[in-house]
């Protein structure tokens, strides 16, 4: 090994994964080690960084676990690599630390075949310190944690079932309709469930973030199968702009922060249960209670624990499950595993069927003729708002309603940063779900290549605005090329079609 490595004043643990090949490394702050002739390092600290809302710092979302692993492939499977050792090294901080160490069991999961347990001892065994374990999205002191295993377990029980399948997975969707102005929208279940903030009446801009009405979502819908809408949180439209358009829109309310009632557990359990087509389910801020609702249904179906249903929810959607839903889900655990059983002995089914397709398919979308919603570019996929929504929010716009938009933004990063340091929200008759939007609507007005701290995050260095990094290179870009052609080589029969392009870096 490089001397760098056998230094132990700079090197705090290190573990192994692939013999003589692949290392995870964690070194003390501040320490950046140079590539050699025999060892290539390599660090994602700030390449893949999670957007919190309050002293949240994880898990990093799908998204970035896959963009992690393509780029690990292409390391391992570059020519001009062939002959060195690499390792991806982390610093000391607990909250970088965790989120490095997931990416990486992560990666031995789905693609070295381990088990959780397995990927776990290699991250832990020997002299390693432990790890801290992530928390909610709330400023409270937390409630309830999930640990690096879970999000393990949740991780691999997501490839036995096929809820993603990194071989055909579109990163393009995910980032666009994940962002504020073009959706909030997120698969949490391929196929199955559909989670966004909560639409509004009239499409705009709205003191400072935007909003999407019924409308701006029809076209979207339609291409995915999505024919059923699930409101928990209060009206902020009619119903009838969706029924109208022919959709078919229920209403399950329960308070903002609070917990289901048995009966609409059951309520929404049965009503998703009894529809072949896909669910839209939304609160205000598509987080908290759209969350909650559908861990269940994964408990129930997919006998995930209540940790591992969680973590998958924010892997997915970041954020997902606050407070005291944590600990609700966890009490359902055992009764919604037993109603499972019986729902599955009852249709004759032992175990649960895997999809067909993942979450954010290539395949499943050219199978429908949607070719050309994945061979343009993504600028070109776009919400039917009747005012487009922009990217970036300029000041010096003029709102919907004529006024100037800084003349309405007042979430602000001075107001972000008071919400974020306050034990309890303010009273200002706004609930949970409005300064969960508020913060994410807070994201887009700053510059998306400019990271802000904010309080006491500056301590642990996690970045308020960052977003996923799209093709770092061209290696990167190649793959997902690569899936567009496997996908339309396997539906047009042609099996000579590849998995992931093994291309030099």
């Amino acid at each position: 090994k490089s001397s760098a490595m056998d230094d132990a004043e700079r090197v705090i643990c290190a573990s192994e994964i692939i013999k003589d090949r692949l290392y995870f490394v964690t070194l003390k702050n501040n320490v950046k080690p140079k590539n050699t002739a025999n060892t290539l390092y390599f660090c994602v600290d700030d390449t893949y960084v999670y957007e919190n809302f309050f002293w949240d710092f994880g898990p990093l979302n799908i998204c970035h676990v896959y963009q992690y692993c393509q780029m690990l492939e292409a390391k391992l499977y570059s020519k001009s690599l062939a002959r060195k050792k690499i390792v991806h090294y982390t610093n000391s901080t607990p909250q970088k630390r965790l989120n490095a160490a997931f990416l990486v069991g992560a990666y031995m999961i789905m693609y070295l075949k381990k088990t959780p347990n397995e990927a776990y001892d290699i991250l832990t065994s020997g002299d390693i310190p432990a790890y801290i374990k992530f928390r909610d999205a709330s400023n409270m002191t937390p409630l309830f944690e999930i640990s690096l295993m879970d999000c393990l377990k949740a991780i691999e029980k997501a490839k036995k079932y096929n809820f993603v399948d990194f071989t055909d997975f579109n990163v393009m969707e995910y980032e666009y309709y994940e962002r504020v102005e073009n959706g909030d929208l997120n698969w949490m279940l391929p196929g199955k469930f559909l989670a966004l903030c909560g639409p509004h009446r009239i499409a705009g801009i709205v003191k400072g973030y935007p909003q999407h009405s019924p409308e701006s979502y029809f076209d979207y819908f339609r291409r995915n199968n999505v024919q059923n809408i699930i409101r928990l949180n209060c009206k902020s439209y009619d119903a009838k702009q969706f029924t109208e358009a022919g959709f078919k829109h229920i209403d399950m309310f329960f308070p903002d922060g609070s917990c289901p009632n048995d009966a609409i557990m059951k309520q929404f359990l049965q009503y998703c249960e009894t529809t072949p087509h896909a669910v839209a389910v939304h609160c205000k801020a598509g987080l908290g209670r759209t969350g909650s609702l559908i861990g269940a249904y994964i408990m129930k179906h997919y006998r995930f624990s209540a940790l591992e249903a969680i973590a998958w929810l924010r892997l997915c959607r970041p954020g997902s499950v606050i407070g005291h839903q944590q600990r609700w889900m966890e009490e359902k655990e055992s009764f919604l595993w037993q109603e499972g059983d019986k729902y599955r002995s009852n249709k004759n089914i032992e175990n649960p069927v895997p999809h067909e397709f993942g979450i954010y398919s290539f395949r499943q979308l050219l199978l429908k003729d949607r070719l050309g919603t994945i061979s343009h570019q993504v600028d070109n996929i776009n919400l039917n708002d009747n005012e487009t929504i922009e990217s970036d929010f300029n000041d010096n716009k003029t709102s919907s309603s004529g006024k100037a938009n800084n003349e309405n933004a007042i979430f602000t990063s001075k107001t972000i940063d008071s919400l974020r340091s306050s034990k309890t929200l303010p009273m200002s008759g706004k609930t949970q779900g409005d300064h969960l939007n508020e913060i994410k609507a807070s994201r887009r007005r700053h510059s998306r290549s400019v990271n802000i701290d904010h309080g006491r995050n500056q301590s642990y260095g996690i970045h308020t605005r960052a977003k996923s990094q799209p093709f770092q290179n061209k290696t990167m870009h190649t793959n997902i090329v690569a899936q567009r052609k496997n996908a339309a080589n396997e539906v047009n029969g042609n099996k000579r079609g590849t998995h992931l392009a093994k291309s030099n870096t």
